[in-house]
């Protein structure tokens, strides 16, 4: 199998990058993600199984992507994960086979994940102290992260990066901090500005640290910082470099957002694609799978679909007089398909 044609939106965005949630389940309560007590989780016979997301992104890599990234929820909860991503990884086409994880699970299944074909691992991991840590994700767990960090970086994979989603008055005192741990490590950080995403309910415009104000704290510790030439364009972070070469990211949907480039869209545990993930709607493409849908007959949804994309989320957020957050409890409580765990990061 070979790539298709570049398939392009109305704003002249490919198709080109599909992040695949495997399970809408978390271990953590993230406070920015999953602040509430109890979610309405998507019922077990709706999952697709590890063949119908390898058909399916099959079909994509048909329609013109090239590359997947797993996601959840936390994706090391779906059990025998690296059956799919052997499944995946032999797919001819895709170019790049990456993983977010919270890294809990990291440590036991590191070596197996890359045996199999992962290409590139995401660590998720916003504080370095244990009892932030605790705070923030309601459970005590910050050791078995680190010890899947490390497993990762002894597992061999190139690239390594850490996302850190930085709040103010929460975490914002450790972004120098990261960035040190990062560079110590070879992984390369994203501090990521806090979004009003579907499940961000406590958010509020105050609570953002912006691009440029994450920047100056890393000047102000770390010297002057150049942006650094080497990134992809399409890539959701902004590259810079410090005098000693250290790279790192600051992804800024919030205060500048990159919807004009963005090629990614998302299919959920129970195999609703969305084209941004601000989408307020998506299309089942398990029913029309399950419902006999053929290859072409897929591949013709999704090259349709597409094409009459004007998907713009974040710049259409950033225009809103008086911004909250984006829903409510109830609306949440009544579609989990608004939940950011839904959704894949």
């Amino acid at each position: 199998m070979t790539s298709g044609p570049v398939n392009r939106d109305r704003f002249d965005r490919p198709l080109g990058s599909l992040r695949i949630s495997v399970t809408d389940r978390c271990n953590l309560r993230c406070s920015y993600c999953m602040p509430e007590e109890s979610y309405v989780w998507l019922p077990r016979a709706s999952i697709l199984t590890f063949e119908e997301i390898e058909r399916l992104a099959g079909v994509f890599v048909r329609a013109g992507a090239s590359k997947l990234r797993l996601t959840g929820g936390e994706p090391l909860l779906r059990q025998d994960l690296p059956n799919l991503v052997a499944r995946l990884a032999g797919i001819p086409a895709v170019t790049d086979l990456a993983l977010t994880t919270n890294a809990l699970r990291l440590a036991r299944a590191a070596a197996e994940l890359r045996a199999a074909g992962l290409r590139r691992v995401t660590v998720s991991l916003d504080t370095l102290r244990a009892d932030r840590f605790r705070d923030m994700t309601r459970a005590d767990r910050l050791p078995e992260a680190l010890a899947g960090i490390d497993a990762a970086v002894a597992a061999g994979f190139g690239a390594l990066k850490l996302n850190a989603v930085i709040v103010r008055g929460v975490n914002d005192d450790e972004i120098g901090d990261l960035l040190a741990f990062g560079a110590a490590r070879g992984l390369e950080v994203r501090f990521i500005e806090y979004m009003d995403v579907g499940g961000a309910t406590r958010w509020s415009p105050d609570r953002v640290v912006s691009r440029r104000e994450i920047l100056r704290r890393i000047e102000a510790r770390f010297g002057p910082v150049r942006v650094d030439d080497d990134r992809d364009p399409r890539a959701p972070a902004e590259r810079f470099q410090l005098a000693d070469g250290t790279c790192f990211g600051v992804i800024a949907s919030t205060t500048e957002p990159f919807c004009r480039t963005c090629d990614r869209s998302r299919l959920t545990a129970d195999g609703v694609w969305l084209l941004c993930l601000y989408a307020a709607e998506g299309i089942s493409l398990r029913d029309l799978l399950r419902g006999g849908a053929t290859d072409d007959e897929l591949t013709d949804v999704i090259h349709r679909t597409w094409g009459a994309r004007t998907d713009r989320g974040a710049e259409e957020r950033q225009a809103v007089a008086d911004r909250g957050a984006l829903y409510q409890l109830e609306r949440l409580r009544g579609d989990p398909h608004k939940e950011m765990h839904t959704r894949g990061g």
